[in-house]
């Protein structure tokens, strides 16, 4: 079955609204700039009600080795998922937190989708020569190193969809950016991805979700999996 995460939690009921739900995992994000943000205190109060069986992710971007690690042990994090925001950061988040903490979390290494499918000056990843676990998943959004993810704004699936083939031969792919009840199954169409994101596109407002396009969401996922067989 694809992998399912609901982001952007705020509070304890949009968490069990999306265990109830049956989200594989939930996402917390530590991006200051984000209308999203949670802070350290609350998200570990959050996690300590939520089931074991539930996947817990901390969300980052362009934060140190000392801070990822910080949060991740002081939330009690399953997984840590890092947008790079610079070459300079991008060596730290990237390869250093699983060098030390593989052993007790999954990374995900979330890019822009534009960074593969574009000749913009940036960011460059050559995944062919990762080490070995450095992470056990590459989530695909439509964000950019100014903004890194929660646009709500889609890219472009059609041209995006030989990119994720090629990356799918070795590794996890998650597709994340504008993704909503309506759409997700067109996009499992399009890419059939190992997982979906979704942040904005089951919210009611900002930071707060909506319990019935959440559980609209994970129930069209789960459809289009029978689908798939």
């Amino acid at each position: 079955m694809t992998w399912v995460k609901i982001c952007g939690i705020t509070n304890l009921e949009d968490a069990l609204v999306a265990v109830d739900a049956g989200a594989d995992a939930v996402g917390f994000v530590f991006y200051e700039k984000s209308p999203r943000c949670v802070s350290v205190e609350e998200a570990r109060k959050i996690v300590e009600k939520l089931p074991a069986a539930v996947e817990k992710v901390g969300v980052f971007a362009g934060e140190s080795l000392a801070r990822i690690v910080e949060v991740g042990d002081l939330v009690n994090l399953d997984a840590l998922q890092v947008y790079p925001l610079s070459a300079h950061r991008r060596g730290s988040a990237m390869h250093a937190p699983v060098a030390q903490t593989a052993k007790q979390k999954r990374v995900y290494l979330a890019l822009p989708m534009e960074k593969f499918v574009s000749r913009e000056e940036g960011i460059t990843v050559d995944i062919t020569k990762k080490p070995e676990g450095t992470f056990v998943a590459i989530l695909l959004d439509s964000g950019g190193s100014q903004r890194p993810g929660g646009t709500g704004i889609t890219f472009d699936w059609k041209e995006a969809a030989p990119v994720v083939a090629s990356l799918s031969r070795t590794e996890y792919v998650v597709i994340a950016g504008g993704l909503t009840p309506a759409n997700v199954g067109d996009a499992m169409g399009a890419l059939w991805p190992w997982g979906v994101d979704v942040a904005s596109g089951v919210e009611a407002s900002r930071g707060k979700k909506d319990p019935e396009k959440v559980r609209a969401f994970v129930r069209a996922v789960r459809e289009m999996d029978q689908k798939a067989g």
